[in-house]
């Protein structure tokens, strides 16, 4: 029999409840004419998203991951890369022990560290930040970026119109630099909002039709420009909105993947059961101290036949499993 952390008895510790979802009405279209009126939808946005940001259900890590994941692969777009999730997952999760995972996978990276440190900005963090978004920032700039933020706190704007104008702040410094000004975005939002942890959220939005409205639905409204506030805050509401569906999802799959974890007798199985509870996905040879490559092929094998796990590269080799 496999033995379980206690911290991931259950999917969801606080509650038996299903994870909450955004207010209908926050999501209707045509009703932000205004930014107060797109402010308020971000707020009920928000409010329906921060249990889950400030909780730690089961399978918060790998709802974060996923998150992570999402606005990794619209970075791709942004840097002008063809990557996909599929091939950054690749990258990520099918090198080798500390290998470098190239430079669609170390962009990946960085969207990874967001979702899993505090929402603390101080130069030598932002300085390996911007090395891993292949960017160049000298130490000065990295700190008065950091002075900046501070200022950005003590204000106490709403969290979307902080997250706004840092970003803005950011291209105002360096045009090429947008990358960075999206990721900076989630982490100040995180801080305005007092989240031990930020969610990788607006990035995913970046080439949505929020930030095509005001510009005709031709160009796409970039930080700093006219209307910019108000798009990050309908960005928001929807990417609040694909992340409470995501955590509903992973929710079920986890529930029913701890559910089979009593007729699981692999040694090692415990631990695979932790990754899946924390990784966006876990490679299919797996190896651990108590877990042979064999082994682990087999155990996933077993949890698919139980529809416990989905194998999400579509391969026959060099698999990879996830919730």
């Amino acid at each position: 029999m496999i033995r379980l952390d206690p911290l991931t008895a259950n999917p969801l510790p606080a509650s038996p409840a299903a994870p909450p979802t955004v207010p209908a009405w926050a999501l209707a279209d045509g009703g932000a004419l205004h930014d107060a009126d797109a402010a308020f939808q971000a707020g009920a946005a928000v409010g329906a998203l921060d249990g889950l940001a400030r909780g730690q259900p089961a399978w918060a890590g790998a709802w974060r991951q996923r998150l992570a994941l999402n606005c990794a692969a619209a970075s791709m777009r942004l840097a002008g890369r063809a990557e996909d999730a599929a091939a950054l997952r690749d990258a990520w999760y099918l090198r080798p022990a500390g290998a470098d995972p190239g430079p669609a996978g170390a962009i990946f990276g960085a969207w990874r560290q967001l979702a899993v440190q505090p929402p603390v900005a101080n130069a030598e963090r932002l300085e390996k930040i911007v090395d891993q978004l292949g960017l160049h920032w000298d130490a000065a700039a990295l700190a008065a970026l950091c002075t900046q933020i501070e200022k950005l706190a003590e204000t106490q704007r709403p969290a979307p119109f902080a997250a706004a104008a840092i970003a803005a702040h950011v291209v105002a410094m360096r045009p090429d630099s947008e990358l960075f000004a999206w990721w900076l975005a989630d982490l100040v939002l995180a801080q305005s909002l007092r989240w031990p942890r930020p969610l990788p959220l607006l990035m995913a939005q970046v080439f949505a039709a929020s930030f095509r409205a005001e510009a005709g639905g031709r160009k796409r409204i970039r930080p700093g420009e006219e209307g910019f506030e108000r798009a990050v805050c309908l960005a928001l509401v929807q990417a609040a909105a694909d992340a409470c569906r995501l955590a509903a999802e992973l929710s079920r799959r986890a529930e029913k993947l701890l559910a089979v974890a009593p007729k699981l007798r692999a040694k090692g199985a415990g631990d695979v059961i932790f990754l899946l509870l924390n990784e966006d996905v876990v490679s299919g040879s797996l190896t651990t101290k108590s877990l042979s490559r064999f082994a682990a092929r087999r155990l996933f094998a077993r949890l698919q036949q139980l529809e416990a796990v989905r194998e999400l590269s579509s391969r026959s080799s060099f698999r990879l499993y996830g919730l």
